[in-house]
């Protein structure tokens, strides 16, 4: 009897791990990515003209929650929504579009931005805020990618970074980053697969790489590290090769010098997404800070931390932290953090600065 029980459970782990090894081995859910592949290109249904005739670009990042506005999802542990109506994804991308157009950057670098996903009504956000923008020109790079997601009513999923123009974009690479260690092979293959993008913009004989990131928000091990490791090896090689770049993005990581990185009071979550303590990581971006140009001067944010936090997901308190960043190996002038008008619109307030064509 023994013996037949065994062998019952010894089968069916057997299986099981037949199972998932099919899954992953021929990437049944469309979930794998390779290290380095095409991204994918965009464009407005109606390209407007605009001709250059200022030495400088207006340049913003912004991490949109893919158009669920204030919506309390279940990830941020405020409420328990899975699936937004169309209505809802409609009017918060318009929101979002307006105050895009009030704005006025040249080059946008956007990060959670959803492509036909069940979530939010299979609405292709990357053309929608295109052809209701002043921009024309993109490139998109998937995160997050499944026919398929077996949990929370996500099912069918895509969503990832884009970079925005007014002007013409061309090589368009997605560039993969370390994965979650810690995760097992089954999670991590229906897990975010982090990256960044790049392109490049060709405009008054200067040719710009933009780059755009999304790093790991929960990671406790060393996989942020790993991951900007990546990121800063390659932006000191354009450096060296003395090619310009702007990098923008959601790094998930406080600078150095924060004076709170723990224990934040809208940090509700526990377990899975929980990202509350930032102790051991509030170094991992020396090394831009000390080799790059930062929009926002490190000795400005450790003189007043608050008046340049970009995060909470509260929508009732106030911003109180700083995740998001925009660094070059150009010259930077006139850096904003827009925490006014725009707390009702994402969990991210959104960053400018000017990028001076010499």
């Amino acid at each position: 009897m023994l013996s037949k029980i065994f062998w019952t459970f010894t089968s069916i782990f057997l299986l099981s791990l037949i199972f998932i090894f099919i899954i992953i081995f021929f990437d049944l859910f469309d979930s794998n990515f390779k290290k380095v592949e095409n991204a994918i290109y965009y464009k407005a249904q109606n390209i407007k003209a605009f001709n250059l005739n200022k030495n400088k670009l207006k340049i913003m990042t912004w991490n949109i929650k893919f158009g669920a506005g204030r919506i309390d999802m279940f990830f941020d542990c405020h409420g328990k929504r899975e699936i937004i109506k169309k209505e809802e994804v409609i009017n918060n991308l318009n929101n979002i579009s307006e105050k895009i157009k009030e704005i006025a950057p040249d080059v946008l670098f956007l990060q959670e931005v959803d492509i036909k996903s069940n979530r939010t009504a299979n609405i292709d956000e990357a053309q929608y805020i295109l052809d209701n923008t002043d921009l024309n020109y993109g490139y998109y790079a998937s995160q997050w990618k499944s026919i398929f997601i077996p949990s929370h009513n996500i099912a069918k999923v895509n969503t990832g970074s884009l970079i925005l123009s007014k002007y013409p974009l061309k090589d368009g690479k997605r560039y993969s980053l370390p994965t979650i260690g810690s995760q097992n092979l089954i999670v991590q293959y229906f897990y975010l697969k982090r990256n960044f993008l790049k392109t490049k913009l060709e405009i008054n004989q200067h040719k710009i790489t933009l780059i755009t990131t999304h790093l790991s928000a929960y990671a406790q091990d060393e996989t942020k590290e790993r991951q900007i490791n990546q990121i800063e090896n390659y932006i000191n090689g354009l450096s060296q090769d003395k090619h310009e770049f702007i990098l923008g993005g959601d790094f998930n990581i406080l600078p150095p010098g924060t004076k709170k990185v723990k224990n934040f009071p809208d940090s509700v979550c526990k377990g899975e997404f929980e990202a509350d303590d930032f102790s051991n990581q509030t170094e991992l971006l020396s090394s831009i800070y000390n080799s790059q140009n930062s929009a926002i001067k490190l000795s400005d944010y450790q003189n007043n931390n608050e008046k340049y936090f970009t995060h909470t997901t509260d929508k009732n308190g106030f911003w109180n932290r700083k995740i998001d960043y925009i660094f070059s190996n150009g010259k930077l002038e006139n850096a904003k953090v827009l925490q006014k008008g725009t707390m009702k619109l994402s969990d991210h307030a959104p960053i400018t600065v000017d990028y001076i064509l010499e």
